[in-house]
């Protein structure tokens, strides 16, 4: 992805295209400092209902595949995840392929070309399809803030904190540099 100008000062959809290429860095810095333990450790309640972190990756990992399926079929879909037997390393490979083609999308999407290629956003075939814009990044950002926010939630209620390890999903300008956007 060619270098951009700090997200902070740029037209929208530069904005939202950088914002959308740090979204991954925020699941990569979980899964770096996630305590193994915590990984299929099941939630707390009723036996048998949650999902236990392992699965909301894999969740996260198969809506990405289905956006891309349904939106941008010309791009390549890396493989599913198998939400009971994948490990970190593998989700963090995984969740790296199909950040990477996301924003590929989300660029050819918010582009004003009209040759572009993505102009649908199908999140599956329960719901109708939108029109490729702001919207869809909106819905894919906070889908995947949301489930962030469980399993940054759920670590906490299984014992294993980890806000006081990664604040950096808060520091969006040094994850921004990082990224070298």
């Amino acid at each position: 992805m060619p270098r951009r100008t700090n997200p902070a000062t740029t037209e929208p959809r530069e904005a939202l295209i950088s914002t959308y290429a740090i979204n991954d860095a925020m699941n990569q810095l979980i899964l770096s400092h996630l305590d193994p333990r915590a990984w299929r450790a099941a939630p707390p309640g009723h036996k048998g209902n949650g999902r236990t972190i392992a699965a909301i990756f894999a969740h996260l990992h198969k809506n990405r595949l289905v956006w891309l399926k349904n939106s941008a079929p010309h791009l390549k879909c890396p493989a599913p995840l198998d939400p009971d037997r994948c490990t970190m390393k593998q989700a963090a490979a995984a969740h790296k392929k199909s950040a990477a083609q996301c924003l590929k999308m989300l660029v050819d999407a918010l582009s004003t070309d009209p040759k572009r290629r993505v102009t649908k956003f199908s999140r599956g075939s329960w719901t109708r399809t939108w029109p490729a814009n702001a919207t869809m990044f909106a819905y894919m950002f906070s889908h995947e803030a949301h489930h962030r926010g469980q399993i940054l939630m759920l670590a906490h209620q299984l014992g294993y904190r980890l806000l006081d390890k990664t604040p950096g999903v808060w520091h969006w300008e040094k994850l921004w540099k990082e990224a070298a956007l």
